[in-house]
């Protein structure tokens, strides 16, 4: 439904008005000759009782206050409009339907009468009834066309719906919304054809705009129409020259047709964009670390790409980056990588747990200590973590604190026997430093017994 409002307020505080508006002639100080004053004096106090009722949220005492004022006076629309409100908090929903349908009924040609029985409706997924009720108010405003195309999304008419988009298309230009709706009846209809087609017409229709070249590129490579979408993002780029998000596409197609120097500076291109979001910057740059593993001579390019994101504060990224350099081997650089992140992500463990498991690669063993004993207090829990710490302790030559370390995430291990044996070779190590053999023989031996295949 379209939302109104201010609109809605004012209507409704002068729909209170109206009995007090209806009765405005009468003389209250003046005694009645007859009952005629009785009665509007009874239809105030009611009404009046009512609308208290309805804010304190009583609705069955509301409702039966409307339903007394109808009985003096069963001519006033508002009065069932209400009363339909005050059954439908009451989830009595055969009464509210009749309330607002009589209201309708008395007044035809208010909007927010027919905009509330609407929406009745439509709560109810009664969609047929919610059509016949939209039909009335398209007159009242183009949004209810709008929800006239929903509604016959939603009971599978998508030729119906179609239709409405493409006469509010023509008369309005295109929306957001109702994009996003075409696109869902195109999806659940499997109409990749006609989705296609209708691109193809808004580019050829305004080929000036940028967004419909890209709708029509994606919509190509997801129908795998592979030479459609390069062409069409070329013919983007001979448009608009200075367009970026068109290399969000382009990089990729020079990649896979082997035209590296262009992809690499589309790649750039796409990196140093203020326009293109973190996570699209990210696949670009995983699509090219994948490319530089197969493609060696390009990684000064992506080195210099490293430089260009590592102003982004985009921890993805440089996370991603950290992988590369650990793949390679590279530990020094996939450290500085995983320390950039964690000072973007404090709370990712995968990069703290990382950062310490390069330490202890690195023999940064006093790093290691500090790491571990810091991740400790903020993950007791993780065995990993007394692992790490006795090891770096066990190389510091501080075998009394790694038994202690070690000791203690034991406890924490669950179902993990190549764990349980790296702890036990760890403590072996510390009584083997503590010069206690017959103990480091025990532990040794059951790594040893953990480690067998048998």
């Amino acid at each position: 439904m379209i939302k109104k409002g201010f609109h809605i307020l004012v209507f409704l505080f002068g729909m209170l008005l109206i009995p007090q508006i209806n009765y405005a002639q009468v003389d209250f100080n003046k005694t009645p000759d007859d009952d005629l004053g009785d009665n509007e004096d009874k239809f105030q106090e009611l009404f009046y009782e009512a609308l208290k009722q309805k804010g304190i949220e009583n609705y069955d005492r509301a409702a039966e206050a409307f339903q007394k004022c109808i009985e003096i006076d069963n001519s006033v629309p508002v009065l069932y409009f209400e009363l339909g409100k005050s059954y439908n908090k009451l989830k009595n929903f055969g009464a509210a339907e009749d309330a607002f349908k009589k209201a309708v009924n008395k007044d035809p040609d208010n909007e927010w009468f027919l905009d509330e029985l609407y929406g009745f409706y439509v709560s109810q997924n009664e969609h047929d009834k919610a059509i016949k009720t939209v039909k009335q108010l398209v007159r009242f405003h183009p949004d209810y066309k709008e929800d006239l195309a929903s509604l016959y999304v939603s009971i599978k008419k998508y030729d119906a719906a179609l239709e409405i988009l493409d006469a509010l298309d023509a008369e309005f230009g295109i929306s957001v919304n109702r994009d996003i709706m075409r696109n869902r009846i195109y999806e659940a209809s499997g109409r990749k054809k006609d989705q296609i087609k209708n691109l193809e017409s808004r580019v050829e229709n305004n080929p000036e705009k940028e967004s419909n070249y890209l709708a029509l590129i994606f919509r190509y490579s997801e129908n795998n129409e592979k030479e459609k979408a390069f062409e069409t993002a070329k013919e983007l780029l001979k448009i608009n020259p200075n367009s970026q998000l068109v290399h969000l596409a382009l990089y990729k197609f020079y990649l896979d047709d082997n035209e590296a120097e262009k992809a690499i500076e589309s790649m750039k291109i796409v990196i140093k964009s203020t326009q293109i979001k973190p996570e699209a910057k990210l696949k670009v740059l995983t699509d090219f670390v994948k490319f530089v593993k197969e493609n060696p001579e390009y990684e000064t390019d992506l080195i210099e790409a490293t430089t260009l994101v590592s102003d982004t504060n985009n921890s993805k990224t440089v996370i991603e980056l950290g992988h590369y350099y650990l793949a390679k081997k590279d530990k020094e650089k996939a450290l500085e990588n995983f320390e950039a992140a964690l000072k973007l992500e404090p709370n990712n463990f995968e990069v703290l747990r990382n950062i310490i498991l390069l330490y202890i690669d690195l023999k940064k063993f006093d790093l290691a200590k500090e790491k571990s004993g810091y991740a400790l207090e903020i993950y007791p829990s993780q065995p990993l973590l007394y692992l790490i710490n006795g090891v770096a302790l066990n190389e510091m030559n501080k075998p009394k604190e790694a038994l202690e370390s070690l000791e203690t995430g034991l406890d924490y291990i669950i179902e993990d026997t190549k764990m349980e044996a790296d702890f036990y070779n760890q403590l072996s190590k510390a009584h083997t430093l503590l010069n206690n053999t017959t103990k480091a023989k025990a532990f040794s031996d059951k790594a040893k017994q953990l480690q067998s295949p048998n």
